[in-house]
């Protein structure tokens, strides 16, 4: 069976040399001592200002929404994976949607300033399949209106944008460190914050609002990491370049063997450096892909409809239709990409699209 994507195991002794520091530690969570060692290990190998790992992906928007959005008008796409919609609606703010552009697949910054209002507290933007948003643009319009900026960087481990972290530019940029990214804790994901004021906020919001053991700063939730995943984001870490070699040999041959102009590509924006996280194709028309999806399955291969629906069809919503997001959702594509997939499973992938 090939699947869409699959988890990068590191070497097991690896794994079990960081639980028996647990074990020696007797300490599971709460600020552990492997807690710190990858925050001080992702902030190197990352290059960004300043990093708080979370235990999951989701949680850093939502902290980061009910610290900036304050239950305003959030301008954001449809075209993204749910958590994005639903932590907008989660923190008790209003998603406007703003329609994608049709080749980067992220949001079309020349629409944002006609959605903004006087309600307008946040532009929440996804850099869609690790492919950057135009920063120039939003940063320009949120510094115009006194808006605060969040990506949902979920998608965007070790991307680079002009030279720089992509994890460094707006407010605060969330990643996720799911079993399914390149880069994983198993589960768990991160908050990056440009300056130590607003990485205070996102801290004390994060663990129940502590100002120290007897003290509370504000309001919080509990959102920390323990030191299981911090162990396994420690054995990750270091086979990175490996990780991004593997994916970078795969999206090759896609790029390659892929030469229809029945099928169209991602765009991926000038001065990017990429991380090889999606590789997404979109067909002609839906009933190509519900047949090319058919067959693929027939055969043991799992590609997945990533994303569908748009956002904007979620019970929970009540807002206009992005024509251009609601047609890519229904005609795009994650062609399988991971690390381990050989010569032949790709070359009976690309069967189905030739």
């Amino acid at each position: 069976m090939i699947t869409v994507t699959k988890t990068f195991f590191p070497p097991i002794t690896e794994y079990q040399k960081y639980l028996e520091r647990i074990w020696q530690n007797q300490w599971l969570t709460n600020n552990g001592e492997l807690f710190h060692e990858l925050s001080s290990s992702l902030k190197n190998y990352l290059g960004v200002n300043h990093i708080l790992p979370m235990t999951n992906g989701t949680l850093p928007l939502q902290i980061a929404l009910k610290t900036f959005a304050q239950g305003g008008e959030v301008i954001t796409t449809p075209f993204s994976y749910v958590a994005t919609t639903s932590s907008i609606v989660w923190e008790n703010c209003t998603p406007v949607f703003v329609d994608i552009h049709p080749e980067y697949l992220c949001i079309d910054e020349t629409k944002i300033e006609a959605a903004i209002t006087s309600k307008t507290t946040a532009i929440l933007a996804t850099h869609v399949f690790g492919n950057p948003c135009h920063i120039e643009t939003i940063e320009k319009l949120a510094s115009k209106y006194n808006l605060k900026v969040i990506y949902d960087a979920a998608h965007c481990f070790g991307v680079k944008y002009k030279g720089e972290s992509i994890f460094n530019f707006g407010d605060v940029s969330t990643c996720s460190f799911h079993a399914t990214k390149l880069f994983h804790t198993g589960e768990g994901g991160a908050a990056f914050v440009q300056n130590k004021q607003d990485y205070h906020e996102i801290y004390y919001r994060h663990n129940f609002g502590h100002d120290g053991p007897l003290r509370f700063h504000g309001l919080g939730i509990n959102a920390k990491m323990s030191e299981l995943q911090a162990a396994m984001g420690l054995s990750v870490l270091p086979h990175m370049p490996d990780i991004l070699d593997a994916r970078a040999k795969v999206c090759a041959f896609y790029d390659k063997a892929l030469t229809s102009s029945r099928i169209q590509k991602l765009k991926i924006r000038e001065g990017t450096d990429w991380n090889y996280s999606y590789y997404p194709i979109i067909f002609e028309t839906e009933e190509d892909l519900l047949q090319v999806e058919k067959a693929m399955n027939q055969e043991g291969i799992y590609p997945r409809r990533y994303f569908y629906p748009s956002l904007e069809n979620l019970p929970y919503i009540q807002t206009k239709t992005c024509p251009i997001a609601h047609s890519i959702a229904s005609r795009v594509m994650c062609l399988p990409l991971y690390v381990g997939l050989n010569k032949e499973d790709l070359k009976k992938i690309v069967s189905f699209l030739c």
